[in-house]
């Protein structure tokens, strides 16, 4: 996607659909008597909870003709293709009969909202409970103009890094970046290429290994003593810049204050646990492998280019960052680049 200027989009966590054709659910549901609704609430939560639709509420309350609120329940999920009285469980059955109830069919939201537009509309079929993220990452809902210029700085030296492609093959590059540091502050920096041949030497995973190095070298306390390097031409492309003060394991907060010393550097710093808080900038989207491997780093944010429509893993073929099973999640942004920034590798 070509653009006239430098853009940046929110990947979110799972495909947008239009709030007025969101997938709904076929449930039974009843009017009952006001005053019946907390005993018949009791029953239907211990026979009929409602697993898999717990963002819908189970009553809902319309006012009608005359002032007078009208209560309707939800009995239970409508299973398809099944007679309602074959398919309903026996204790649904005997609460029709115990209170007289009058089933018919109604369609509820069949997925909790995302948005408060896709609450409202849902809230049109029946009412449901709308919680926003409880995360609170940086960008989601916008940068300031100081934060996106800084973003499209890291970009471009993600994108400079792929130019000296002798075999002009496609090139991925990935920075790793402390966002606390808007400028880099060490002239020493790990680089090197990774063609598109290569099975394992990703982007993202050699930015990862040359991060741990670069602990290794600044914090030689807490792990090898020495720093040995080996960048050859066919590694994939990486800066890493001074890390963020974070809180470390227990087994190592004894040696939390140690000597970062570096080409001259100085500085009484705190060895980072992994990459946390840490942003990415990658020229291509990655791949799964790529994508789990920043959920092990704990990478806070991550920025890239170009989409992978063939195994792209945040956006393209996965949404990783929306599987609810992993213990951590960071936020996906891509970023247009204005049509001049293209090469024709790019292209």
């Amino acid at each position: 996607m070509m653009n006239n200027k430098w853009e940046i989009i929110h990947i979110p966590d799972k495909p947008p659909v239009p709030p007025n054709q969101q997938p709904t659910a076929d449930v039974f549901a009843s009017v009952i008597e006001p005053k019946l609704a907390n005993t018949i609430v009791r029953r239907l939560n211990q026979i009929a909870p409602l697993e898999n639709l717990r963002h819908v509420k189970r009553v809902r309350k319309n006012c009608i003709d005359g002032g007078k609120n009208q209560i309707s329940i939800i009995l239970c999920v409508a299973l398809k293709g099944e007679n309602w009285l074959e398919g309903t469980p026996d204790g649904i059955l005997e609460l029709i009969n115990a209170y007289q109830l009058s089933p018919f069919i109604a369609k509820v939201a069949k997925y909790a909202a995302l948005s408060k537009e896709e609450w409202e509309e849902q809230c049109k079929l029946w009412p449901t409970s709308y919680h926003p993220p409880t995360y609170n990452i940086d960008g989601i809902t916008g940068f300031s103009e100081d934060d996106s210029q800084s973003i499209f700085n890291f970009m471009k030296v993600a994108i400079e890094l792929t130019s000296s492609n002798p075999f002009n093959q496609i090139v991925n590059a990935a920075v790793i970046v402390d966002p606390s540091v808007r400028q880099w502050k060490e002239k020493h920096q790990y680089a090197g290429k990774n063609y598109a041949w290569h099975p394992l030497r990703h982007a993202a995973l050699v930015a990862i290994e040359n991060a741990a190095a670069r602990d290794r070298h600044l914090f030689p306390g807490l792990g090898n003593s020495g720093l040995s390097i080996q960048v050859d031409h066919m590694q994939s492309s990486s800066i890493i810049n001074p890390a963020k003060r974070q809180k470390i394991p227990s087994e190592v907060a004894e040696d939390m204050t140690l000597k970062a010393c570096t080409d001259g550097f100085h500085s009484e710093a705190v060895r980072p646990y992994l990459c946390t808080g840490f942003d990415i900038y990658l020229v291509w989207e990655p791949c799964a492998m790529c994508a789990m491997a920043l959920v092990h780093q704990r990478i806070r944010r991550i920025f890239y280019a170009f989409p992978n429509p063939n195994a792209g893993a945040l956006g393209s073929v996965y949404r990783l960052q929306g599987e609810k099973s992993l213990n951590h999640h960071y936020a996906v942004f891509r970023i247009l680049l204005p049509e001049e920034v293209f090469g024709k590798k790019f292209i």
